[in-house]
């Protein structure tokens, strides 16, 4: 059985007072504890944190860069154990799994760049004989608190880009599945990481509110459901932090009347049912506009019937179970919703029985036609294998549809017309697009992050945007006069210019 502690200071820490039980959701059974950190643990992680700080803060980018070239050489030699970690705790099939780390390390190779990606901008003579530049500067100690549908990625998100710049870091995972992380702190110690610069901290909701209240954590990223970002967000600017919190979603798929069906059809099923539909950029509406409806339909029932639903451990699988039998209760409710509703379940996935596993989180794919913008299946987010299609009449109602939700993290469009898709991308009041892509999530050295109630904070993950939130501009105004006699210059009391 695991006893999942906490990673300070370079070691694992004895177990707190409060536990929590960690669950295979692939069998129901109890693979173990995780501690809870109590105020004191996180106040004493956070002190070292920021002894830490001190030297790793003037190590150069350039060394610094080389542990993170180390650290993604590791983790690509044991990406095999990552995976299966993530898959025991979470649930997704391993190659999903694989997928997502690799999506990860994406971020450690951009952030492998920060020597170029700190480099301030320099002006000579912006007045007679005085010079201006900017450096960008670390931060302190900065906090990460990810959420359980991407142990791996999310914290990849945040970490490697903190930490390039000069910060000390501490994550807090989900406590449903925090063995992934607690590996990874291993894999940075063994790439010659520091003590104290990344920590890991487990906990509930007395862990989080000591990070957001605490005057030397600096910053605050966030992934999760909206009511917690807002929280997250409202709670950490109040106590002077610069925070990045992501919320909630409803992708929409637009899908034309010119559009590949098929190839809708194949991307769709990856966007809708991949990882039992846990993905904050999942497709989990189709406007179907015009007669296209009809054909999608009868395209998605055939493959919705072959696809393979089992432990994510076992090969070939297409689709594993849900990460909780809390949330597969929630999941099943919104099922039940949707028909009293009155939508039309055209693929019923609630009695599913999958053998040996009969006590997992398993839940078949779900397929709901004739949905209104009305029902709670459409308003809110499900997170689970749970597709309802929404038939329009036209591209116009359509747009207005996406544009009046409350969430604007990610949509697609699916059409042969670049008028159409050119002027949907610029209307579409939503911060990811895909055109014929279903799951536009963008590549690392561009940012992440959606609009409206799905991101609350100017900055958005990785990228550009990461650099930028996990360090401080300062600008920087110089004069050396040659001789003496130069600097004697009358006092002035207007507005200085340069001359």
């Amino acid at each position: 059985m695991l006893n999942i502690t906490h990673f300070v200071d370079g070691q694992h820490t004895p177990a707190s007072q409060r536990n929590q039980t960690i669950y295979d959701p692939a069998t129901g059974e109890t693979r173990g504890q995780v501690s809870l950190a109590s105020h004191d643990e996180v106040s004493l992680t956070i002190s070292a944190a920021k002894q830490a700080y001190q030297t790793w803060s003037q190590i150069t980018p350039l060394n610094r860069a080389r542990v993170l070239f180390k650290f993604k050489a590791l983790v690509e030699q044991h990406i095999d154990k990552l995976a299966k970690l993530i898959t025991l705790e979470h649930g997704k099939v391993l190659d999903d799994a694989k997928g997502e780390i690799t999506r990860g390390l994406e971020v450690v190779e951009f952030a492998c760049g920060i020597p170029h990606l700190l480099k301030g901008e320099h002006t000579q003579q912006v007045g007679g004989g005085v010079d201006s530049w900017s450096v960008n500067q670390s931060l302190g100690v900065v906090a990460g608190i990810s959420p359980f549908n991407f142990p791996v990625m999310v914290p990849m998100w945040m970490f490697p880009i903190a930490i390039a710049c000069g910060n000390t870091f501490i994550m807090k995972p989900s406590e449903k599945d925090p063995s992934a992380v607690m590996f990874i702190a291993e894999l940075l110690t063994q790439a010659g990481l520091p003590n104290g610069v990344f920590n890991v901290i487990n906990g509930d909701k007395e862990a989080v509110d000591t990070l957001l209240a605490h005057p030397d954590v600096h910053a605050i990223s966030f992934v999760g459901s909206t009511p917690i970002a807002e929280y997250i967000y409202s709670t950490a600017s109040a106590h002077g932090k610069r925070v990045q919190a992501l919320g909630g979603a409803k992708n929409h798929m637009l899908l034309m009347p010119d559009a590949d069906v098929d190839q809708a059809v194949n991307a769709l099923m990856g966007a809708a049912y991949g990882s039992a539909g846990e993905r904050c950029m999942a497709i989990s509406v189709v406007l179907a506009v015009g007669d296209v409806a009809d054909k999608l339909v009868a395209a998605l029932l055939p493959q919705i019937s072959i696809l393979k639903v089992g432990s994510g451990i076992t090969p070939e699988m297409d689709m594993g179970p849900l990460i909780s039998a809390q949330h597969l209760a929630k999941v099943r409710d919104y099922v039940a919703a949707g028909v009293k509703e009155g939508a039309t379940l055209v693929v019923d996935g609630r009695d599913i029985s999958i053998q040996d596993h009969q006590q997992g989180y398993f839940l078949g794919a779900c397929l709901f036609d004739h949905v209104t913008p009305q029902m709670s299946i459409y308003q809110q987010e499900i997170f689970g294998p749970v597709l309802a299609i929404v038939r329009i009449d036209n591209y116009a109602d359509a747009l207005t549809l996406i544009n009046q939700h409350e969430f604007g993290n990610g949509t697609a469009i699916f059409t042969q017309s670049g008028q159409v898709a050119r002027h949907f991308c610029h209307h579409v009041e939503v911060g990811m697009v895909g055109v014929n892509v279903p799951i536009p999530v963008p590549m690392a050295f561009h940012s992440f992050g959606g609009w409206k109630r799905s991101l609350f904070g100017p900055l958005h993950m990785h990228g550009p945007d990461g650099v930028r939130f996990y360090t401080k501009r300062k600008a920087i105004t110089a004069r050396w006069p040659q001789a003496k006699n130069d600097s004697n210059e009358p006092s002035a009391f207007i507005m200085p210019t340069m001359k």
